[in-house]
């Protein structure tokens, strides 16, 4: 087997297995909750019988690995139950919930990479002087700054003071992608004040350790330009990094949208999970966590694999 193939499949392995650890932890921590889940449902005044004959409807009254296994095997299936609140199949609640996150998340990381990348280059070829100065102390500011927090100001200044964005972030099959757009303003606005200094400040780390090699001197010395020695010379040589700070963002994107879906009442995954964990839903939490673990091990291993590919030392660690 050719050894980046190699590296790539045990990449992918381990990713796999880290998913399933994670599956296990994920049930463990909804079974360890306190109360009984029957008693939530039927409430206070429900007789033993009807406890019992709820409890044996809903499997609780089996071995926990037993649950887990079947719970594991409907999952592998695309079934990932029913929710105890409605009684609707949760793979169908989820769909278009997981389209409305994912539209979130896509719309930010179409800003967040091509403005975090560039800034960071900015602040790289300035070092130490004013533009990098700025640079730093404005998303070091917003890094800083609460989502909710950000999300209440921006509020406030956009959508009461001077209204071009609505407060509430509402989206429906029915809208076109540019009413879509223009009612997702707010939340992509904080996501990327949030997001994007991570990003910035790593590309511009990346690229002032790049810029101390032997070969960025000689080009200095050949009389070229301080933009194109970045650009071409130690950007390349500096991508590993910043695609696996990316890839970590994109994945908070995805995964860490909850407090923002809740400040704008956006009809997304993290949304959705805030109504059911206060339901005591446990099937909807399981299933949205497995999805959430998915995506961000997902991601990760996509950095790893990227990473591989663009920096031939990683492919021979020997």
């Amino acid at each position: 087997m050719h050894p980046v193939l190699k590296l790539v499949t045990q990449r992918v392995a381990l990713g796999i297995l880290l998913l399933l650890a994670v599956s296990v932890l994920i049930f463990a921590g909804t079974q360890i909750l306190p109360g009984d889940v029957a008693q939530a449902i039927l409430g206070q005044q429900a007789t033993p019988q009807a406890l019992a004959n709820l409890r044996a409807q809903m499997g609780l009254n089996q071995p926990a690995y037993i649950r887990y296994f079947q719970w594991l095997f409907g999952v592998l299936h695309g079934d990932l139950g029913k929710s105890l609140a409605n009684g609707q199949d949760i793979a169908t609640e989820i769909g278009g919930r997981l389209a409305n996150t994912l539209f979130l998340a896509g719309v930010s990381a179409a800003i967040i990479a091509p403005l975090s990348v560039l800034l960071g280059l900015v602040s790289a070829l300035y070092e130490g002087r004013w533009p990098d100065k700025v640079l730093s102390a404005i998303t070091l500011a917003t890094v800083s700054l609460p989502e909710f927090l950000l999300g209440y100001i921006l509020m406030f200044f956009l959508a009461v003071e001077y209204p071009i964005a609505p407060s509430v972030s509402t989206v429906f099959d029915s809208m076109s992608f540019w009413e879509k757009l223009h009612a997702v303003t707010l939340p992509v606005m904080v996501l990327v004040l949030v997001s994007v200094g991570h990003t910035m400040r790593m590309t511009r780390a990346a690229i002032l350790n790049v810029m101390q090699s032997a070969y960025i001197e000689t080009a200095e010395l050949k009389g070229l330009r301080p933009f194109r020695i970045i650009w071409r010379h130690a950007f390349p040589n500096a991508i590993s990094p910043i695609v696996n700070v990316l890839m970590v963002d994109l994945a908070y994107l995805v995964v860490g949208v909850v407090v923002t879906e809740v400040v704008f009442v956006y009809p997304g995954m993290g949304q959705y999970l805030v109504d059911h964990v206060a339901k005591r839903d446990v099937p909807v939490v399981q299933a949205v966590g497995l999805i959430f673990a998915a995506v961000y091990i997902g991601l990760n291993v996509v950095a790893d694999v990227v990473s591989i590919l663009a920096n031939p030392r990683l492919r021979h660690p020997k």
